[in-house]
């Protein structure tokens, strides 16, 4: 058994991950600004903020991994990079770090562009880049600090929740496309993504991309 916190829990990604740990049997603790009245049975709900690390870190003291699942949009547009840096810097060493970036920051090809570099809607470019710089801070950090990066498919959404598979594609850094070249994951399946990550952990300081 794992012992996890998600940050923001509660959202649509943190929530597909709080289901999926907790299904695994692990310990799971979501975090989020407000308790909600649908919760996933078995899961520890907090209220709290990744804008107060320190209030945040003594209610998370004895997780052995952290997952950041917030969004920097609406009222956390640009406060998200410097707030995850803030919190990893301050975990523990043997506390490792998982994210969950956009898919924006992936790369189009092997060696090629990032998508958010080639055709990527302007409304939500800022969004992607500051999930860029959440990864660029990562890279920068000692080495003696183990985190992971998943960025789901650029169809990932609550617009389109699909379904539990437990399979989905490794892209590396590359973004997972079909053979239409359409790229997508479900909800559920992220969620398993990260599990499996938790579970056997295969992306020691690395950025991955993930679909079908």
């Amino acid at each position: 058994m794992v012992r996890i916190a998600v940050i923001g829990g509660t959202g649509y990604a943190g929530s597909n991950i709080v289901a999926e740990a907790v299904s695994r049997g692990h310990s799971v603790v979501s975090v989020a600004r407000s308790v909600p009245t649908e919760r996933v049975e078995g899961a520890i709900y907090l209220e709290g903020t990744i804008l107060d690390v320190p209030g945040l870190l003594s209610q998370i003291d004895e997780v052995d991994v952290v997952i950041q699942a917030l969004s920097p949009r609406g009222d956390m547009a640009g406060k998200v990079r410097q707030a995850t840096a803030e919190l990893f810097a301050a975990l523990p060493d043997d506390v490792r770090l998982g994210v969950v970036g956009g898919a924006g920051g992936s790369l189009v090809a092997p060696d090629g562009p990032r998508l958010v570099d080639v055709d990527f809607p302007d409304e939500f470019k800022a969004e992607a880049m500051e999930a860029v710089g959440v990864l660029e801070d990562l890279r920068k950090s000692p080495e003696t600090k183990d985190w992971f990066f998943v960025h789901p498919a650029a169809g990932f959404g609550n617009w389109a929740p699909g379904e539990r598979t437990g399979t989905y594609r490794d892209g590396g850094q590359v973004m997972v496309t079909d053979a239409a070249g359409e790229s997508f994951i479900s909800g559920r399946d992220l969620g398993v993504a990260f599990v499996d990550e938790i579970e056997n952990p295969k992306h020691h300081r690395e950025n991955f991309a993930v679909g079908y």
